[in-house]
This record gives C-alpha cells, structure tokens and sequence, in this order.
C-alpha cells in the first residue's frame, strides 16, 4: 500500500464543493452533507494550525451559459442553474468554516485544475501534496484528485471525508466504495479523516525562520 510522505509546508486541503445545493435541500444533495460538514471544519482548523494551505472550490457557471460548453447537453437546465453564479445555491454552506488565509477557488468544470489557476496557486506556494474532501466522492472529489495524480502531485483522499448521493440507481455508499477502491490502486492514498489528522498531527511543527523556533510553540 501506498504511504506518502508528508510535509505540512508543502501540502493543500482541497474541500471540494461544499456548497449550499450539494450539502442540503437540492436533488443535488448528499443525504450525509450536513454531517460531513463539521467533521471537514475541524480537519481545516488543523491544518491551518499546521500551516497547511485550505482552498474551497465552488462549481461556478457564468450566468450567461458562455462557460458551459458540453456540460449544457449532458446536464439539465435546472441543475446547471443550481451552481450558476449568483445563485444563493452556488454559494459555499454557511456552515463551512472560511477563514480570511483560505483561498476560494471557481471552477467551471468537475476537476478544480480544469479551467482555474488552481496549479499556479499551489506551485507558487510551493505544494506538492494535497488531500481532497468534499462532495461529491465519485464526481467532483474523483475528478479533482485524478487531475492533481496527474499533474504530479500526491494525493491523500479521505474515503469518510468525501460523500456522495445514490446516482442512476447505485446507492451512494457502493460509488463511494468503488471510488476509493480506484483511486486507492494508481492515484491517491486513501485515508480515514483520523488517520490523516494523525499524519498531521505526527510532523513536525512548522519552524518560524526569523526566530528559529516552532512556529506554533507556546500556544
């Protein structure tokens, strides 16, 4: 199995599309939304704690359909509409902790690297690590994280970390089964939200240059 070596400075927690529509009260919806919602808050609180980086990513489509390519024959109106900018939907969940260092991301497609400066922002930090949350596990998480394998960076998906809805009628918990049983064998290492919290919690502490000391002593 797969065991990635980790450094906090050089890694990102992408949280994948935690937007009102995906999380509550839209056929959009993951049934475990609203639960997964706090469980990905304290995952973010650690990893600013650790000096890693938090991006959010929003599906994001411009109002006039100008972006929407062939994703406007494969996806009803009404569902496109849902992550349309200025839609209360399209919105990140007021519940979803977003902190003034995090960087939001719009995204125009299911990958966060499609079509976005995403790369640029994480190479010009200097990561080559990331590990994806969000919804959905089998759509926009699968996406993201199979982008990111591919552009050399090393992934950790979190298989309780990420949630789904049933699709086409496969109930949700065999998509997320099966997303992770792929991905676990050529693009990502996939972990339990407590067994990344103990990678991170395991390295050790960013150290302040100017002072020479770790960055978070004393706290």
């Amino acid at each position: 199995m797969t065991d990635f070596a980790f450094n906090p400075a050089r890694t990102a927690l992408i949280n994948v599309d935690l937007q009102a529509c995906f999380i509550e009260g839209s056929p959009l919806a993951s049934p475990d939304g609203l639960e997964l919602v706090p469980r990905i808050n304290r995952l973010a609180a650690i990893c600013r704690e650790a000096g890693i980086l938090v991006v959010h990513t929003r599906g994001w489509m411009r109002p006039d359909g100008s972006n929407l390519g062939v994703m406007g024959e494969l996806v009803p109106p009404f569902i496109v509409a849902l992550y349309t900018e200025g839609a209360e939907a399209a919105e990140l969940h007021p519940a979803v902790d977003v902190d003034d260092r995090d960087v939001v991301v719009n995204k125009p497609r299911y990958g966060a690297f499609h079509g976005t400066d995403l790369e640029m922002v994480l190479r010009n930090r200097g990561v080559d690590t990331v590990i994806v949350s969000g919804i959905a596990t089998n759509v926009c998480c699968d996406t993201t994280a199979r982008e990111a394998a591919q552009r050399d960076f090393r992934v950790f998906f979190l298989s309780d970390g990420t949630a789904t809805k049933e699709m086409a009628g496969v109930p949700a918990d065999e998509l997320q089964r099966a997303t992770c049983a792929s991905l676990s064998m050529v693009f990502a290492q996939v972990l339990t939200m407590d067994e990344m919290i103990g990678k991170i919690q395991a390295a050790p502490l960013p150290v302040d240059s100017a002072a020479g000391i770790p960055a978070t002593a004393g706290r």
